[in-house]
């Protein structure tokens, strides 16, 4: 996969919203959307599949983890025999390890340059972990977008499609009586076949030849000679029905040249699941926003504070408070402050 978006509590009626488009090499196989179930009897994984390597680009898995993975564009740090990126994904999705475990693990394997975004909903917790960085970073609410570069890097394709997403999710979001998921999905899946071409001075320098850097640069890719491009498109949309939350995964799949293109569709209710409500230390004053476009939902909306707790402390600006379960992440643990040097 080449491009994504991720909104993750930008919405309160849509916490979650993630838009792709998977660029590959049209000779190489795949399956489409489907289950499976991982060696090893671990939790059944939804994703399409690279029948080259067994691994996936995008994927969820039952019990409430998801993942993603771009390659890093470099050709001067690029090894032919470097093992396989598409493992990554299932590895996230069937194993228990920590975050930072599971990057440092995934960092020294000796993979040419990947981005992945490592969710745990089971946790609250979303993460962005490259080969290229110095620590996994923890994603708070927010818009965020990938290609193949670091999270966020102002590609022109980048930059349109999430300009285009926080647009149609605001739209969507305006009332009980906006459109619900299908429509939204059919809008954002119109997005990902946007085949806008941007100035040459716009685009970035990856050491690719100025002619490729121009055939890669749309939100979809076709390469003149036919042989590389945009394969698949993926939509998942999390709306809130009620107390209930109700995924929806729609996977586009292109053909190599003239054609209908092939949906499926995968309906999960109850997740991602909601995680498990404990006392939380969270500052008195509002937090700042962390994702790369400022999200509408403020800090009140999702972290609503239990009167019925008679304990709350205010000692050095914060207090521990039960807080209901609104959004898909946890609160982030401020760090403690700075003590004073210890008094004679």
């Amino acid at each position: 996969m080449c491009l994504a978006v991720l909104a993750i509590d930008h919405s309160r009626r849509f916490p979650l919203v993630l838009v792709s488009n998977r660029d590959e090499f049209f000779d190489r196989p795949a399956s489409r959307l489907g289950w499976w179930t991982p060696p090893g009897g671990q939790a059944e994984i939804l994703s399409g599949r690279d029948q080259s390597s067994g691994g996936t680009w995008l994927g969820l898995s039952a019990t409430g983890r998801l993942a993603l993975l771009t390659n890093v564009r470099d050709p001067r740090r690029q090894e032919p025999e470097a093992p396989t990126r598409g493992t990554i994904v299932p590895e996230w999705l069937s194993t228990d390890s920590a975050p930072d475990r599971f990057w440092v693990r995934s960092a020294l394997r000796g993979h040419n340059g990947f981005n992945l975004i490592a969710a745990d909903f089971a946790r609250g917790d979303c993460w962005w972990m490259s080969n290229h960085a110095r620590s996994p970073v923890r994603l708070e609410r927010g818009l965020f977008g990938l290609s193949n570069a670091g999270l966020d890097t102002p590609w022109p394709k980048v930059v349109r499609l999430r300009e285009q997403v926080a647009a149609a999710m605001a739209q969507a979001s305006q009332g009980d009586l906006a459109p619900g998921a299908d429509a939204l999905a059919q809008q954002l899946l119109a997005l990902l076949a946007d085949r806008h071409q941007p100035e040459d001075e716009q685009l970035p320098a990856t050491g690719v030849p100025l002619a490729l850097e121009r055939e890669l640069a749309p939100i979809f890719v076709r390469t003149r000679d036919g042989r590389y491009g945009t394969r698949c498109s993926t939509v998942l949309i999390t709306e809130r029905i009620g107390r209930h939350l109700v995924t929806q995964v729609y996977e586009r799949s292109h053909p190599t040249g003239p054609g209908l293109a092939l949906m499926r569709r995968a309906t999960l209710k109850d997740w991602p699941p909601r995680y498990q409500t404990e006392p939380v230390l969270v500052e008195t004053r509002m937090r700042e926003h962390r994702g790369s476009v400022d999200s509408p939902v403020r800090d009140e909306a999702l972290d609503e504070v239990d009167g019925r707790d008679p304990v709350g402390s205010t000692t050095g600006g914060a207090r521990v408070v039960m807080p209901r379960v609104r959004g898909l992440l946890k609160p982030a643990r401020p760090k403690a402050p700075a003590r004073g040097p210890a008094r004679p």
